[in-house]
């Protein structure tokens, strides 16, 4: 007797048995998420989610978008990676396309944020070098945060983080952030470069000053020391600019980007000014650097967001969403909204942003995700294609939430 397969698909398994095959990392819930459209998750029960943390701003055209699909099916039948001993015609023309958006005029490409800040200081190291008598120590920033490699860890200004994995690297400096007697301090004959980030999103959505930014430029041109913007979080197209350096007035010397470029996939670059570009061969690699899959995305991603009708609309959502946050402080009684473009938080006035982002998830029949990189702030980071109306719905399920996680 013949046995008909079942056409039931068996219940995946509970979460609980599944994950112990995972590394713990990270406390995570339980939902398990199964498709993603625009500024939409759904989960294994069908739930939907509202989301606006959008993979930590990586997904900047939201999820799945078709230019991305249709960009990694086309390139996918095409080529994949010739290795990166060889050119391939996505990533010459995503560099190109890049220089010409920036002030910069080379690109290396990489696959994550921490790698692409990590070949930042190795330039900022082989110049120093070669220009400044082995010069070689990095100013960062209390509150930076540039990765979670060895080296990003020790650039990073995120507290217990200089003994978490000792021994350390050496040569990084903190200097306090808007404060530029503090880098002047900072500053010796061993150091080379200044490394910023315009908006400090690990550390709350901390703006730079534009008085301080326009002060460090021309302090790092008198002295000689490169200038390097992290623009992993903030570039192409988050704070409604192609990148947050052009709200500033000012020129950097290096600047990385991740994140938003890749639309969610891994990609990332490290930017810089012809008299920086100093690797010698061998110096700087990686398998995947600049591999056309990635790059095809990427010319995609570039193409649709650094657009000015575009940025134009991020800008006006921008607006919207400040407005509407801005209600939200007044009427719940928290202690700010702030930010750029669409990258924004919510301060609160007791530290209960862990129970206001699980009540966001748990809501119901509409879930909402945010995130809380502060005990007592919100961060919110929606894809820059979110409508008014989706705006409008998350604020709505943000009040509820803020209701019952701060109760």
């Amino acid at each position: 007797m013949t046995t008909v397969p079942s056409l039931t698909a068996a219940p995946p398994p509970p979460v609980a048995d599944a994950e112990r095959a995972l590394i713990t990392i990270t406390s995570r819930p339980e939902t398990v998420f199964v498709d993603g459209q625009g500024s939409w998750l759904t989960d294994e029960s069908g739930k939907r989610h509202l989301d606006l943390v959008q993979g930590w701003a990586v997904n900047s055209l939201g999820h799945s978008p078709p230019v991305i699909a249709e960009a990694l099916a086309r390139q996918a039948r095409r080529l994949l990676n010739p290795s990166p001993a060889f050119h391939n015609r996505p990533m010459l023309d995503l560099a190109e396309r890049l220089v010409g958006l920036s002030c910069f005029d080379r690109v290396w490409f990489g696959s994550s944020g921490a790698e692409v800040n990590e070949a930042a200081i190795k330039l900022a190291r082989r110049w120093g070098r070669r220009m400044r008598g082995g010069a070689h120590g990095v100013i960062s920033f209390d509150g930076a945060f540039h990765g979670r490699t060895l080296a990003m860890m020790s650039a990073s200004g995120k507290p217990g983080w200089s003994s978490l994995f000792a021994p350390m690297p050496t040569g990084f400096a903190q200097a306090r952030y808007n404060d530029i007697a503090s880098v002047e301090r900072a500053i010796t004959p061993d150091t080379v470069a200044v490394m910023l980030e315009l908006v400090q999103g690990e550390a709350g959505v901390n703006l730079a000053d534009l008085g301080f930014v326009r002060e460090l430029r021309a302090l790092t041109t008198e002295r000689q020391l490169l200038l390097i913007v992290d623009e992993v979080q903030t570039g192409i197209g988050r704070c409604g600019r192609a990148f947050a350096y052009e709200l500033f007035g000012i020129e950097p010397d290096v600047m990385t980007l991740a994140k938003g470029i890749g639309g969610g996939v891994p990609l990332a670059a490290l930017l810089c000014r012809e008299p920086f570009n100093c690797f010698e061969p061998g110096d700087q690699g990686g398998t995947f650097g600049g591999n056309p899959l990635m790059a095809a995305v990427g010319l995609a991603v570039v193409g649709t967001v650094c657009r000015d009708d575009f940025l134009a609309q991020v800008r006006l959502r921008a607006d919207h969403l400040a407005r509407g946050m801005e209600a939200i402080v007044q009427d719940h009684g928290l202690v700010a909204e702030r930010g750029a473009g669409l990258l924004r938080a919510l301060v609160l006035p007791t530290d209960t942003a862990h129970q206001v982002v699980a009540a966001a998830h748990a809501l119901a029949p509409v879930g909402l995700l945010v995130n809380a990189p502060r005990p007592h702030l919100l961060r919110l980071m929606p894809a820059l294609t979110i409508t008014d109306a989706e705006i409008d719905q998350a604020l709505l399920l943000l009040r509820q939430a803020l209701r019952a996680g701060m109760a």
